[in-house]
């Protein structure tokens, strides 16, 4: 009895141990049980919207993208709607596109813009246009509905497109230009501003080969024609479907005004060159003072002789003094004869 008593208390202690240690483990399995179930359950909620939209996605695919540090959304949400659209575009390329920095919705939306209006637009094509920089998107949009580009743009600051006409009158026009997107020349090709410049140049040599600015007025879609003629679109992303003027108006008679600045400074010209010649005729007068003056200190220098040779005269016994008189007299009688003819000019 009393062995029986002791085996009855001494046997449930291992099996609580053991019943203790299976409830430690399966609470264990339970908790990370739980954190997978967490850690999953984020993806699968995409894995089953991929699965009911036929573009199935892998529940480990979805997982190595956080990984990857790709969005996993991001790539479901536009496999789902590629597919839709009648596009299936693999996850290993959008993965791609989103890690080399493209913006895959936009891309994602132009490829199926595209296949509905029937353009060429491989996948490669339309990432390369994306990483250049370029909306896509807009691209196709352009390209399904053209749209139309100002000149001169309103980005420039100017108003109006100024050319002289041949006959010297100044006219001023703007212009719309309808374009639309050439998908196949998007990347590497010049830009809207580069239409505008060649829109501008071609109005600009379009007047000013006009002989007057009247027959311009007569015929302004002469303009476009020639303009249009030229192929300006060549090398840009633009194919250009017309050039419309818009409005031609009569500005300044430059040619005037040109010859106006002309006589202006032909008059200028003159001026100078009659001070020149005023200058040159004053040097030479004081020249030919100067030569006066020097021929009259001559005349001095050559009449105080005349004393030094009288006096050798009278020396040497070559003159006498009669003779020195009869000089005297001379010379008085020449002074009295300028004296009266000088009265004479003053009367």
């Amino acid at each position: 009895m009393l062995a029986h008593t002791i085996t009855a208390t001494i046997l449930p202690v291992p099996v609580l141990a053991m019943a203790w240690y299976w409830w430690v483990v399966i609470g264990i399995g339970g908790l990370f049980g739980l954190i997978v179930l967490l850690v999953l359950g984020q993806y699968l909620g995409l894995w089953l919207q991929a699965m009911l939209s036929g573009a199935p996605v892998g529940l480990l695919d979805l997982v190595m993208m956080r990984f990857r540090k790709v969005r996993p959304d991001v790539v479901v949400l536009n496999r789902i709607a590629a597919k839709k659209a009648g596009l299936d575009i693999p996850t290993n390329l959008l993965e791609a596109h989103f890690l080399a920095g493209g913006n895959v919705s936009r891309v994602t939306r132009a490829m199926i813009a595209a296949d509905k209006a029937k353009i060429d637009l491989p996948w490669e094509r339309a990432t390369a246009i994306d990483l250049a920089g370029r909306d896509i998107l807009d691209a196709v949009k352009t390209s399904v509905d053209p749209k139309v580009i100002d000149c001169p743009s309103a980005q420039s600051g100017k108003q109006t497109i100024d050319a002289v006409a041949q006959d010297g009158i100044q006219l001023r026009g703007k212009a719309r230009v309808t374009v639309r997107t050439n998908i196949s020349r998007l990347v590497g090709g010049a830009t809207e501003e580069t239409i505008i410049a060649r829109v501008g140049e071609g109005i600009i040599s379009t007047i000013g080969s006009a002989a007057s600015h009247k027959a311009v007025l007569e015929n302004p879609d002469a303009i476009s024609k020639t303009v249009l003629s030229k192929g300006l679109d060549s090398g840009t992303t633009f194919e250009i479907l017309s050039i419309d003027i818009a409005d031609v108006d009569v500005g300044d008679n430059i040619g005037a005004h040109l010859q106006t600045d002309q006589a202006e400074a032909d008059t200028k010209r003159y001026q100078a060159e009659a001070e020149k010649r005023r200058a040159l005729a004053v040097a030479q007068e004081a020249e030919y003072q100067a030569e006066a003056q020097k021929n009259r200190a001559l005349v001095i220098l050559a009449e105080a002789e005349v004393p030094k040779a009288m006096a050798d005269a009278f020396r040497k016994g070559n003159m006498g003094i009669m003779d020195y008189y009869r000089m005297q007299n001379v010379i008085a009688d020449t002074s009295m004869r300028d004296a009266i003819g000088g009265d004479e000019d003053q009367d």
